[in-house]
């Protein structure tokens, strides 16, 4: 991925490309009315005669007029002050239009106050990650193939630090450009095809970024979680040639007890003996996307170098049919010594979660728990692609995660755990059955894993099958929640400052 160099300008140069933003209605910024006075009122002239339009997300380029003065890419905002999700919609077609061009240096003024109904820091960190996150190609570096797309060639952009310190602006572009880059190694975990990534290159890929960053790397490989009785885990891998793996990243910048993030990471899921129709199996690479997100955020949170404790785990499997592949109406024992009735193996994420979660509690003593997973379909039927499922034992955790998911419009949606929806895992067999039946999958799901965290420690679910990628043309792995979670640790790390 482009890294791009981004700093802080007052004013466009000559060799710039300079970005104005054109409202829809009133007046026009003080860069506009400066061009527009270049221009002999050209500009102004043009809006009102509907050549350039101010409707939000237009774009459109013009001329310099003279060799001291900068190219131009106007762009509708709309009516203003914009709500974040309008912003970001801004920032992106401005991102687009750019990557379009053959501009490697770009000054960009979106960041206004006059045009965001948000602070002005977090203006400046959703342009930064915007930009650098639409750098993004995903390249096929293992077999030497370039991407499908052109590469963007912007290489610089700046922004004017309006109405804050350069100490407040350059955090603020850091935190975005950072998210971004920890973003764009989650979106390669996730895309990378199955017969690349498989639980034992995943932790390689995991090793290699803890050495780069100075993490902390532990592995823990079959032989291991047979001794540590992880029954669960085991019984979802067996099918598979493929060995499991339990990978555990540690960054320590701070005093006492570790938030933990755990990281669903199924290479790829065929559902088991329970087979999932063919359609759309293809996808199911994107099962990791859990792990790969603790991965991305790992790394975003040893570049910010933030004053807290966290520790990544990921608990990674392949799920396969085969003749020694668990089946339906198998037991087994967890690594809790709770038993599981298998009922369904396509609900396998849960069972490589709890042994995980198990583990993670009793291996770090975390303060908190947080676990994503691309876990239920039924999180897609009740949420769609726009939200990712919340749940949790603890009102402050989940209200602090959804505050984090609202700063980063990298957005979250509370749902209950009421012990009513517990009682549909009970089995005639074991302690409990791995799937509660039709109904309320979603949050029968999340009752299953919470039935594993121990001595009452806060505890949250990120259900992100709905998020974690986008389908059809555009299929590829979204990068999502990993802005949702560095925000959550930067708002932490605050908290304890």
């Amino acid at each position: 991925m482009n890294k791009l160099s981004i700093e802080l300008s007052q004013k466009a140069s000559a060799q710039q490309l300079l970005i104005i933003g054109v409202t829809s209605a009133g007046e026009q910024n003080a860069e506009f009315m400066q061009q527009d006075k270049l221009r002999k009122g050209q500009l102004s002239q043009a809006i009102s005669d509907g050549i350039i339009s101010g409707k939000k997300g237009n774009t459109q380029f013009v001329m310099r007029v003279n060799a001291k003065e900068p190219n131009l890419l106007l762009v509708g905002v709309g009516d203003t002050p914009l709500t974040l999700r309008h912003y970001r919609e801004v920032l992106e077609a401005a991102a687009e239009a750019v990557n379009s061009s053959k501009h490697t240096d770009v000054h960009c003024t979106l960041p206004q106050a006059e045009y965001v109904g948000i602070d002005a820091q977090q203006a400046l960190t959703h342009a930064s990650l915007i930009f650098q996150n639409s750098q993004y190609r995903y390249n096929d570096e293992s077999r030497g193939k370039a991407a499908k797309d052109p590469a963007p060639v912007l290489s610089r952009l700046t922004f004017p630090a309006v109405g804050l310190s350069e100490v407040e602006a350059q955090t603020a572009i850091a935190q975005g450009q950072l998210t971004a880059l920890g973003m764009a190694t989650t979106r390669t975990l996730g895309n990378l095809p199955p017969n690349l990534l498989n639980p034992e290159a995943l932790a390689e890929h995991a090793k290699a970024m803890a050495k780069t960053h100075g993490l902390k790397c532990t592995i823990l490989k079959r032989a291991d979680m047979e001794k540590l009785g992880m029954g669960s885990l085991l019984a979802v891998a067996q099918g598979s040639t493929t060995a499991p793996r339990i990978i555990a990243l540690e960054y320590k910048g701070g005093k006492g007890a570790p938030i933990a993030l755990v990281g669903k990471g199924v290479t790829f899921d065929t559902g088991g003996i329970s087979l999932k129709p063919g359609a759309g199996m293809d996808e199911m690479k994107f099962d990791m996307c859990g792990a790969a997100t603790v991965v991305g955020v790992m790394q975003a949170v040893a570049e910010l170098k933030l004053p807290i404790n966290v520790v990544g785990v990921i608990p990674s499997v392949e799920n396969m049919p085969a003749g020694n592949a668990a089946r339906p109406g198998d037991v087994v024992t967890s690594m809790s010594g709770q038993t599981i009735e298998i009922l369904n193996t396509d609900a396998e994420g849960r069972l490589i979660l709890c042994d995980a979660l198990t583990w993670t509690q009793r291996e770090f003593k975390p303060k908190q728990v947080i676990d994503m997973a691309t876990l239920t379909g039924a999180c897609i039927i009740a949420l769609g692609n726009h939200t990712s499922g919340l749940m949790g034992n603890d009102d402050a955790l989940a209200n602090d995660l959804l505050a984090a998911s609202e700063q980063t419009y990298d957005r979250a949606w509370r749902l209950p755990l009421f012990d009513e929806y517990d009682e549909q895992l009970k089995s005639n067999f074991a302690d409990m059955g791995n799937i509660g039946g039709r109904e309320a999958g979603t949050i029968t799901a999340a009752c299953f894993l919470k039935r594993f965290i121990e001595n009452d420690t806060p505890w949250a679910h990120l259900d992100i099958a709905g998020t974690a990628w986008v389908s059809g043309a555009k299929k590829g792995a979204s990068g999502r929640p990993v802005p949702l979670l560095v925000q959550y640790l930067i708002n932490q790390a605050q908290a304890e400052a």
